[in-house]
């Protein structure tokens, strides 16, 4: 395993690698780990989002519904440029979700240094994910987030998924960018899988 994130590590350098998966499909959970084992920073966009509806008191997105691009460019887009991620491996968990913004993440994070390298799609199904957002709710382990907090607004987030985000995947996957993994397992299995295609996609990489 310290063979293959040594050569992952090597592949990366400062560039960043994007995860999607339907809500509560584990993309911050696997996105630390990952950032961890291959010393990267995390930028999630529901933070940066969260944090700025929070600093400017304005609710966009508690309905569930993807932010507006024109508020996600200026809000998001400009975290790749800060002087404290300059030439650091980035690990992006769903940074561009509606479908048309993939090519502004991919010009401002390779004008930052900081090129997409891979994009990463936790498969886990609708059923699954509601499985989760039940027994979250019951566990009460997400915090205060209103949004997994409502069935309603969870089934939508779940919609804007299906109808804007999954375009978007589809367009890094005719990039030949997107690794598909099985998100409906263990985290430490999801973990070594992503691994596993990361180190495969890193070992077919021209040196």
């Amino acid at each position: 395993m310290e063979e293959k994130i040594a050569k992952i590590k090597d592949w990366l350098g400062s560039g960043s690698i994007n995860i999607f998966g339907l809500p509560m499909s584990g993309k911050d959970t696997q996105g630390i780990m990952l950032a961890q084992a291959l010393g990267a920073k995390l930028l999630s966009s529901g933070m940066i989002i969260r944090a700025k509806e929070a600093e400017t008191k304005q609710n966009l997105t508690d309905n569930g519904n993807l932010l507006p691009t024109n508020m996600f460019y200026d809000w998001v887009l400009p975290y790749f440029e800060r002087p404290d991620l300059f030439r650091q491996p980035l690990i992006l968990s769903s940074i561009g979700r509606w479908y048309g913004e993939e090519n502004a993440v991919m010009s401002a994070a390779a004008g930052a240094g900081h090129e997409i390298m891979a994009v990463i799609l936790l498969n886990v199904s609708e059923k699954d994910v509601e499985s989760r957002f039940e027994s979250a709710k019951i566990l009460n382990d997400r915090g205060d987030r209103k949004d997994d907090d409502n069935i309603e607004v969870f089934r939508n987030r779940m919609k804007e998924f299906r109808e804007k985000t999954l375009p978007v995947l589809y367009h890094y996957r005719d990039l030949d960018l997107l690794i598909e993994v099985n998100g409906n397992q263990e985290r430490d299995k999801v973990f070594n899988e992503i691994v596993e295609k990361l180190y495969e996609k890193a070992s077919q990489s021209p040196v």
